[in-house]
């Protein structure tokens, strides 16, 4: 049950180093991220391909670019992190028992 959770978080933290390669060097293509994060190539096709479906990036001929939806995504991120991370801490079995007791 965690571990899928775990892999899910990963997965997610991949997509966001991919998407700040962008951010910070567009263009920029598969290559260049791959050989800079360590990633695979088909691990960086796939985060690129996410963030192409959520219209956060798109291809031009030079590599991978942000959109006009990227500014407002990043602005919002770290808030949705931060309820992400509040809901989680109230799972905790020690917070539980705090609440009912």
């Amino acid at each position: 049950m965690i571990d899928r959770l775990e892999k899910e978080v990963d997965m997610l933290e991949r997509h966001l180093q991919v998407l700040k390669m962008v951010i910070d060097n567009e263009p920029i293509g598969i290559v260049k991220m791959s050989n800079e994060t360590g990633y695979p190539h088909h691990k960086v096709r796939y985060s690129l391909r996410v963030l192409e479906e959520e219209n956060l990036i798109e291809p031009s001929s030079q590599g991978a670019i942000t959109t006009d939806e990227t500014a407002e995504f990043v602005d919002d991120l770290d808030g949705k992190v931060d309820e992400i991370i509040e809901k989680l801490d109230g799972m905790k079995i020690d917070e539980m028992a705090e609440i009912e007791g």
